[in-house]
């Protein structure tokens, strides 16, 4: 048997990884060579400690995992597992010998999508990983598109607000906007969602929440429930930046002046602006000043309008 070692490069794009969890070398043997010969990627860890490192590292497709180890045994590890943002979508199926209800159960409990019995049958392996693969090679894919087009994505648990699972542009934007990482969840977003849960429980999509950094905003939407108690949090970030420049390029203003201007039509005071832009209100009313000059207008209010109207002909989709 020939296992991969620990921090090799795993390529992902062709083939699936599982990890073997078991303290039994010949328990090892036999399914890594049914597995490799059906195209799998394997990687092997002989205890508990050794499994969780080898799973945060190389985040494998799917973990066959023995019940009963010596030191920390398997109930324990996918509980951890489970635990763990980085490793918590990760199918388990458990190779127990216990066959009473109350092992299985606790297998099941722990997190475990599934288990195979001993004396191991690697058909029958490779029969259960197929249908677990399947769920979890859909999944992989749904999210990887969402990044792509720009819509990240979380998963919540309802009941504590811990993050159990985000995408790596998911991960950026809840940093860059609230200064989080996993496995806290920003308080506004676990607020939100617990103030409708019981809407979104009745399929009642509840209002977006928005949250703003400059001229950026980030709105999430309740997608679905994935679980008991776990909801798909879908997020988009917009940028007004190129409302900025619109209103630069068609009003003759400097980038400077737009930004004034756009945070006018937001519904800023000078002392906000100013606090914004990093400058001091006597330099945002300089600036406006010379926006009302170049508009024609002589307040607020008049620029705010006229801008709104050029704003909404070139982006409809403006939130003023």
């Amino acid at each position: 048997m020939s296992a991969r070692q620990p921090g090799a490069v795993l390529d992902r794009a062709n083939t699936e990884v599982v990890l073997i969890v078991d303290d039994v070398p010949d328990n090892l043997s036999v399914l890594h060579d049914a597995l490799d010969e059906s195209g799998y990627t394997v990687l092997v860890a002989t205890g508990g400690e050794a499994a969780l490192q080898r799973a945060d590292q190389a985040l494998p497709d799917i973990v066959l995992l023995d019940a009963m180890m010596p030191g920390m045994d398997g109930f324990e590890v996918a509980k951890r597992l489970k635990a763990s943002p980085r490793t918590a979508h990760i199918p388990i199926i458990f190779m127990t010998g216990l066959t009473e209800t109350e092992h299985l159960v606790a297998a099941l409990e722990a997190g475990g999508v599934d288990y195979v019995t001993k004396p191991i049958k690697p058909k029958e392996v490779l029969a259960r990983m197929g249908v677990h693969m399947q769920g979890a090679r859909q999944a992989r894919q749904t999210r990887n598109a969402l990044d792509a087009f720009g819509y990240a994505s979380i998963t919540v648990r309802a009941s504590d607000g811990k993050l159990m699972w985000q995408t790596p542009l998911a991960r950026e934007l809840l940093m860059t906007y609230y200064g989080t990482a996993a496995p806290e969840t920003p308080k506004p977003v676990v607020d939100w969602l617990q103030r409708h849960l019981e809407e979104a429980k009745q399929q009642v999509e509840p209002p977006r929440l928005t949250a703003e950094l400059g001229a950026r905003r980030l709105t999430f939407r309740l997608h679905q429930q994935t679980g008991d108690d776990d909801w798909l949090i879908v997020m988009r970030e917009v940028s007004d930046s190129a409302v900025i420049e619109a209103m630069s390029l068609s009003f003759k203003l400097t980038a400077r002046e737009a930004e004034v201007l756009y945070w006018v039509v937001k519904g800023k005071i000078n002392r906000d602006i100013a606090d914004i832009l990093g400058s001091s209100p006597a330099t945002v009313k300089k600036h406006l000043e010379r926006v009302f000059a170049k508009l024609g207008v002589e307040t607020r209010t008049a620029a705010a309008g006229m801008a709104m109207n050029r704003i909404r002909q070139l982006h409809p989709q403006f939130e003023g």
